[in-house]
């Protein structure tokens, strides 16, 4: 699947080098020398160097040698061709495409809801669940969402409750 992994921002320099500003949970494999990364406008990049100066990634392309050559390129999306389904090695980490449109179950086995949304915050994200009365907001924490069933688009859910109704 195609996925966004990154911007790129302005020229670094006169060599050809240019800034990025990060879309991806991980940037070590996706901006690798020797990776290549697609744009709408200029296709296919191949990365050719790549450091971090100042807390700024900064990726040098195949045949991007000016400082006028990058200015082209700016704010051009950078994506990715990523197996979503393929193992990560962590047994609870997941890409939002494979959560969204998973159903949601309570753990009697009623259905709850539909998967519409994950929202990153800072502290923790949450999962956007339709239900038949509307939107319900749960945080994605183990204690809340026990059971992650991705390949049969299953998630067990324990929503929050107020004076012990389920909201």
């Amino acid at each position: 699947m195609r996925l966004l992994v990154g911007r790129i921002g302005r020229a670094h320099g006169i060599l050809g080098e240019a800034t990025i500003e990060v879309r991806t949970d991980d940037p070590d494999v996706r901006f690798a020398v020797g990776a290549t990364v697609n744009t709408d406008k200029h296709g296919d990049l191949t990365i050719v160097s790549g450091r971090v100066h100042n807390g700024i990634l900064l990726l040098g392309f195949k045949g991007i040698t000016t400082r006028n050559q990058v200015e082209e390129l700016r704010n051009e999306m950078l994506y990715s061709d990523v197996d979503i389904d393929a193992s990560t090695g962590d047994d609870d980490e997941y890409h939002v495409l494979q959560l969204i449109g998973c159903i949601a179950y309570l753990e009697s086995g009623e259905k709850y809801g539909e998967i519409s949304d994950v929202i990153n915050l800072p502290g923790q994200d949450l999962l956007a669940v339709q239900t038949g009365q509307g939107e319900s907001l749960i945080p994605f924490v183990h204690q809340l969402v026990p059971e992650v069933d991705v390949k049969n688009k299953r998630i067990v859910v324990i929503p929050p409750t107020i004076s012990g109704e389920i909201k």
